[in-house]
């Protein structure tokens, strides 16, 4: 008797190893949608390293991992829906998805919708964390590193 390889927990229908295992593993999310999907995967399977490294980098110092690992692991994961996902040319990309993530925990079942914003530097996405400020004035070089005034750059997607 064969052994089904677990479904990834983004919702997609494939295996995990084929679909945010992939990315877990390294490999470049080629859209800021597969970046979310695997960003919930992450939460799911306890992920917190992988959270932290899909965060833009001016930004991860300031993550609370201790309450990312907490709410990751006190929650039951109860699906992902991807509402809509929009893609912003110019140099350097953005992106927001929009989405609900659902989870029970002790105080009973949740439901968060949430328009997340990203950014492509250098090839690679980076989730915005609108929770964690940025320190740059409105004429300051961008903090993603594009080379752009943050007014111009990412200051719009984080408001």
């Amino acid at each position: 008797m064969s052994q089904l390889a677990p479904s990834c927990p983004c919702g997609s229908g494939n295996p995990l190893g084929q679909c945010c295992g992939h990315y877990h593993a390294g490999a470049n999310a080629p859209s800021a949608e597969l970046l979310m999907r695997s960003r919930y995967s992450a939460y799911v399977l306890g992920l917190v390293d992988y959270l932290v490294a899909t965060t833009l980098p001016a930004q991860q110092q300031a993550l609370d991992r201790a309450a990312m690992a907490a709410w990751s692991a006190q929650s039951t994961w109860l699906g992902l829906e991807v509402e809509s996902s929009e893609l912003f040319g110019g140099q350097p990309e953005h992106a927001q998805v929009a989405f609900v993530a659902r989870w029970h925990d002790e105080q009973g079942e949740h439901s968060h919708r949430e328009r997340s914003s990203f950014v492509q530097v250098e090839g690679r996405w980076y989730f915005l964390d609108p929770t964690v400020p940025l320190k740059a004035g409105r004429n300051d070089p961008c903090p993603c590193g594009a080379g752009q005034k943050f007014k111009k750059c990412c200051a719009p997607y984080l408001s």
